[in-house]
């Protein structure tokens, strides 16, 4: 069984809180499908190529069919020549969404906890909020943890909460209707406030 570890308000390791047995049980091919997935969302899907028909010009046989000891042309739209159409070009007309189902999504998300757990790099405390606005207090706290990144997970942040840690490289400070397997996989660690772990582990909507 995995657990979380909880902070008390220095941040120092006060006791264990046991994720659901059934963690353990979830396949992690569903964190695999909802990371592509995501990722796939992400696509600007941009690139795309004009084909012959959308080329300019190309009204006129660029030469006579034959006497010229070259090959036949019909257009100078054509891919052969510079400046045509690109044959089987990208064209932004493509979606690359995956679709995952709203379990799916759910089982990816208790599974990249539990991996977290696994590694000790699962935490819980009472409150990640940050009254002073200021980075240097929020730091502070990212110091404390010890850790190389980490995913601050409020059950929603204020403005000074959000301006503490908005310029922390290493850090990414989300609410809960945020939070989501791509997420929790992403960073090294995660801090979430005990209001939001109860909430998640107690919703059943996942088995």
């Amino acid at each position: 069984m995995s657990k979380a570890i909880l902070l008390d308000n220095k941040l120092q390791r006060s006791s264990e809180l046991a994720l659901p047995e059934r963690y353990t049980q979830i396949k992690e091919h569903n964190l695999y499908l909802y990371v592509k997935s995501y990722l796939a969302s992400l696509r600007a899907n941009n690139a795309r190529a004009k084909k012959r028909g959308e080329v300019s010009g190309g009204g006129k046989k660029p030469w006579n069919q034959k006497g010229g000891g070259r090959a036949r042309a019909g257009s100078i739209t054509s891919p052969v020549f510079v400046g045509g159409g690109v044959s089987h070009g990208p064209s932004n007309d493509r979606s690359y969404n995956l679709k995952i189902n709203k379990k799916q999504k759910r089982l990816a998300l208790e599974c990249a906890l539990h991996q977290k757990a696994q590694e000790g790099k699962l935490f819980v405390i009472d409150s990640v909020a940050m009254p002073s606005g200021k980075t240097k207090d929020a730091y502070a706290m990212f110091k404390a943890l010890k850790q190389r990144s980490t995913l601050f997970v409020a059950q929603m942040s204020d403005e000074p909460t959000f301006l503490a840690f908005r310029n922390l490289q290493q850090c990414y400070l989300a609410d809960a209707n945020e939070l989501n397997a791509y997420l929790v996989a992403a960073f090294r660690s995660v801090v979430i406030e005990k209001a939001v772990f109860d909430e998640i582990i107690t919703d059943n909507k996942g088995e």
